[in-house]
């Protein structure tokens, strides 16, 4: 077992370290900046196209695809666990280098499943970063944690699909640069529980598609946004479907199980900036005629958050070593265990870090309550805690002896 980064990893890790100190870190504040001047919550700071195109000539783009492009390193999942690690510290960097969920799912799949054509059309200019997309599958009537449940229609009519069906949380449609929903719904009701559901591509501007609302995280509005969309007799070529019919469960297995990983490893790197914030807080500040760091309960809390956030990175490199060595399918129960493990990791070091700060741990000085909204959605984000417990507890009951 080995976790050691390709030379091409090193590299790519020490450019970014410098990129992320440079240019990200300092660049946060103008980007905040910029989104209150604009006035639109949901717009476009033009800051990130500045950090984009650097991002481009410094070679720190798409980092996530595993699969080798004239636009990807090809770079293994163990290879980009540092990476994501290094880009989980800034809420921006990971747009800045195209490596923004939900467009790296979407784009693994166009990969893998998209026709020539949908490539042409899609799949290049979401790698060039000219466009975002959108992952239409959650809806509001149903518990999306069982993805069978979903009740969206995809009704075959001559050379189009018809689509109807209302979705929520899906993630990046008031971005501005959103273009391309892939949407899930059924295409046979009768069929078995797995075959039912089918993926198509549905652009954002077609007749039908109407944004309800934007959903609130914790009273935060996110810029990408999560929306709730309805979509009421959308029409689209049949040439549109993503893979075969009935194939829309395996497809989202396919997307989820790197999905997953990748939430893990930035929520690790955000773990780490809240220890660094929660470190720098006690050093400076005095009570009871000391520095907080003197008293005993704040070393407590930064010794187990240097030992959890260890262990957790350890579990994400060796299930990034797994997926690379036995495949997604083998380190199921791995992604599952990193997935309930790294986020409440997380939680904890960062509500330590705003006990630690006091009264500003809560507002908008610090960065550490958006923090913790963000880190808490990914208990439900990609599956609930309790669903992927599930998975493992079915592994362990159904060893032998």
């Amino acid at each position: 077992m080995d976790f050691a980064l390709t030379p091409t990893a090193a590299r790519l890790r020490d450019e970014l370290s410098l990129f992320m100190e440079e240019r990200i870190v300092p660049a946060e504040a103008v980007y905040r900046q910029q989104l209150a001047d604009g006035g639109d919550p949901h717009g476009h700071p033009p800051i990130l196209e500045e950090l984009k195109e650097e991002a481009r000539e410094r070679g720190l783009w798409n980092l996530f695809l595993p699969h080798k492009t004239q636009w990807t390193e090809g770079l293994s999942n163990l290879d980009y666990a540092h990476l994501a690690e290094i880009m989980g510290r800034s809420p921006i960097a990971s747009e800045a280098c195209n490596c923004s969920a939900p467009d790296t799912g979407n784009m693994e799949i166009l990969t893998m499943f998209g026709t020539p054509e949908q490539q042409e059309q899609w799949l290049l200019p979401l790698l060039e970063g000219r466009i975002r997309s959108a992952f239409a599958m959650t809806e509001p009537a149903v518990a999306s944690s069982d993805a069978t449940n979903i009740e969206s229609s995809i009704e075959r009519d001559a050379d189009s699909y018809v689509i109807n069906g209302r979705k929520w949380w899906t993630s990046n449609t008031l971005h501005p640069l959103c273009r391309i929903f892939i949407f899930m719904g059924k295409t046979d009701p009768s069929a078995p529980a797995h075959r039912q559901q089918s993926m198509v591509l549905v652009p954002t501007d077609t007749p039908g598609i109407t944004v309800q609302r934007n959903l609130e995280v914790f009273g935060f509005t996110d810029r990408e946004g999560h929306a709730e969309v309805t979509f009421e007799n959308v029409r689209v070529p049949v040439t549109n479907l993503l893979g075969e019919e009935g194939g829309g469960f395996a497809i989202a297995q396919a997307r989820l199980g790197p999905g997953r990983i990748h939430h893990c490893m930035r929520a690790i790197g955000v773990a780490e900036r809240a220890l660094e914030l929660m470190v720098d807080r006690v050093k400076n500040r005095v009570a009871f005629g000391k520095p907080l760091a003197e008293q005993g309960v704040i070393g407590e809390w930064i010794a187990d958050a240097r030992i959890e956030i260890d262990q957790a990175r350890l579990y994400t490199l060796y299930t990034a070593w797994l997926m690379d060595t036995k495949g997604n399918k083998a380190a199921r129960t791995e992604v599952a265990g990193i997935k309930v493990a790294v986020p409440n990791m997380a939680l904890r070091v960062i509500d330590h870090a705003i006990q630690a700060h006091g009264g500003g741990g809560v507002c908008q000085d610090f960065p550490l309550a958006e923090m913790y909204a963000h880190i808490r959605t990914l208990r439900l984000a990609d599956g609930p805690d309790e669903v992927h417990r599930r998975t493992i507890a079915r592994r362990e009951l159904g060893k032998s002896g």
